[in-house]
């Protein structure tokens, strides 16, 4: 029997970041290398992408990427991983085309350019094991599952985004036969998707979606700001049929959105009437009831573009009275308190912000009865629920249990922990380096827990500074100490309160000088430092973030000139 190990690097007890490595012996294949949005806690972090470490540290033994679609949770920690080793990627036509622009968008990956294009009738030997791959239906065309076939342990299963909906357009659709054929070969595990287990609401029907956008659009006097991911393709086609149907015109003004709308035009994903595109710039040429705005912001997600726009500080839109705003796209729990501020902005400017969420059940993902019926087509040994936090994966479970699925045949596995296969069975088998890696601006992985820390200390309780100059020779202070604040306390209102900082930094160095023999710079600072912060909060009940700072004077060097 082949040895079978699984490693979920990310995608399980978090939302985003998918990638999973399956080990048939000593050939590791990854599939998908997705990234995360910030949450509100991570304060001027772009994007969150996987630990890369142990994949780095086995490059050699890696067959390549394997991407079930295009969305950021799949696709974007490629440029990242590309940039650090020289691996294949594989995937559908318009996956492989928009994981293209992610790598060169990137200097590290730019230059990569081995990519192959796959399909469901596709199948890879790779010697120990045989890569396939099945339809499945997302909000993006060409979504596929992995199917990694070993030789006499049976088939691994990876569906990536999926739900069932019948009336779905070609491009969309779940290929069921090729599902009962994977079920009926043997699966010894299938690694599925969790993201909306807790829901048993039968998701809207993309006709149902397409009339009610249609309706919402068609009651609106004034321009319509359609917030939505850039990667939703299906909804942009929708949005574009509308349009064309009500004799409006489109202007997108994200520039992610510009490049997916082109690449999916070329690739035949996207139908576009040219004539109603305009560009972001002759926005105001045309009468408001004319006019459909598709905003994505950047990398795919436009609540902050939103906020530009009601702040009057957007490129191209500035929200105005009778402007609608309708976000089509379903934002995760993380970002409801982003949604609540974005919304009270719109309004402040004049505008009205609706939620296609609130008047339909709209998912990309699996609802609960999905899931069984998932479980009921692929029949698998063993069930790995991932891409969800763990409330998700643990009502994935209780649903296979439902179904009598064994309680001993589930696991819920953590980040980097691995899990093998002894004699069919899952077991614990150590952990890899798994750690959120930090994404903020060219830094990669140099934002840590401590300096989110003192970001967040800095955004609540702000930052107090203290400059004093000292002789270290003769001890004494050369140049009474300076405080200064930002964020902590309003100045002028509270001159006491400087005054007695600052006399207490000359004490606090004072001391340090008169009592301790052996001079330490770390140590002077630290005596500073925790004088203000007992006096600081004494006074204020607030602990901002304390910058000490000690100078040493120099005697003046003598110059001597010499005639040349």
């Amino acid at each position: 029997m082949s040895k079978i190990k699984i490693i979920p690097i990310g995608g399980v007890r978090e939302f985003g970041k998918n990638m999973y490595l399956v080990e048939v012996d000593q050939t590791i294949f990854v599939l998908d290398c997705g990234l995360k949005y910030p949450e509100s806690e991570m304060l001027g972090v772009d994007c969150v992408i996987p630990d890369l470490t142990y994949l780095v540290e086995n490059a050699e033994r890696i067959a390549g990427v394997f991407l079930t679609h295009g969305h950021a949770d799949s696709i974007g920690a490629l440029p990242y991983l590309l940039s650090e080793i020289d691996v294949p990627v594989f995937g559908s036509e318009l996956t492989i085309e928009l994981a293209k622009l992610n790598t060169k968008n990137y200097d590290g990956s730019k230059k990569f350019d081995d990519f192959h294009v796959v399909s469901e009738t596709t199948e890879i030997d790779f010697g120990e094991a045989t890569i396939s791959f099945f339809s499945t239906t997302h909000t993006i065309p060409e979504s596929l599952g992995i199917v990694i076939s070993t030789k006499k342990s049976g088939n691994i299963v990876y569906t990536g985004d999926f739900r069932f909906d019948p009336a779905v357009k070609e491009g969309y659709k779940t290929n069921m036969g090729r599902l009962a054929e994977i079920g009926h070969s043997g699966v010894l595990a299938l690694l599925s998707a969790s993201a909306n287990a807790l829901s048993t609401v039968q998701s809207a029907s993309e006709s149902e979606i397409h009339d009610k956008i249609f309706d919402i659009i068609d009651d609106s006097e004034g321009r319509v700001i359609i917030a939505c991911n850039s990667g939703n393709i299906g909804r942009i086609q929708q949005v574009l049929d509308i349009a064309l149907q009500l004799g409006r015109r489109v202007a997108f003004t994200g520039k992610d959105m510009e490049q997916i709308v082109e690449t999916a035009t070329r690739l035949k994903k996207l139908r576009v009437d040219k004539s109603k595109i305009i560009s972001p710039k002759n926005i105001g040429k045309f009468p408001d009831n004319e006019l459909i705005i598709v905003e994505t912001g950047r990398m795919g997600e436009p609540l902050h573009s939103l906020e530009l726009m009601a702040t009057n500080k957007h490129k191209y839109v500035k929200i105005k009275e009778g402007d609608l705003v309708y976000s089509v796209t379903s934002p995760s729990l993380a970002f409801e308190t982003m949604v609540a501020r974005t919304e009270d902005l719109v309004y402040r400017a004049g505008g009205v912000m609706k939620m296609l969420g609130s008047d339909l059940r709209v998912s990309g993902n699996a609802n609960a009865r999905d899931l069984q019926f998932m479980l009921d087509l692929i029949k698998p040994k063993n069930l790995i629920p991932v891409q969800g936090e763990y409330r998700e994966l643990k009502a994935h479970a209780d649903l296979a249990m439902e179904m009598g699925f064994p309680a001993n045949h589930i696991f819920l596995a953590k980040r980097g922990e691995i899990v093998s296969f002894n004699k069919g069975k899952m077991v614990p088998d150590g952990v890899v380096p798994a750690d959120n890696v930090m994404i903020d601006g060219a830094g990669i992985g140099d934002i840590g827990s401590v300096v989110l820390r003192d970001r967040k200390v800095l955004s609540e309780e702000g930052i107090f500074i203290s400059v004093i100059t000292i002789d270290r020779q003769k001890k004494k202070i050369v140049s009474k100490a300076m405080v200064h604040t930002r964020g902590f306390v309003f100045v002028k209102a509270s001159r006491d309160l400087m005054n007695e900082a600052a006399n207490l930094v000359n004490l606090a160095t004072e001391k340090y000088l008169n009592e301790t023999k052996d001079f330490d710079w770390a140590d002077i600072k630290g005596a500073i430092r925790d004088a203000l912060g007992k006096f600081l909060y004494e006074q204020t009940k607030r602990k901002p973030a304390i910058l000490p700072i000690v100078m040493e004077a120099k005697k003046p060097q003598k110059i001597e000139y010499y005639n040349r």
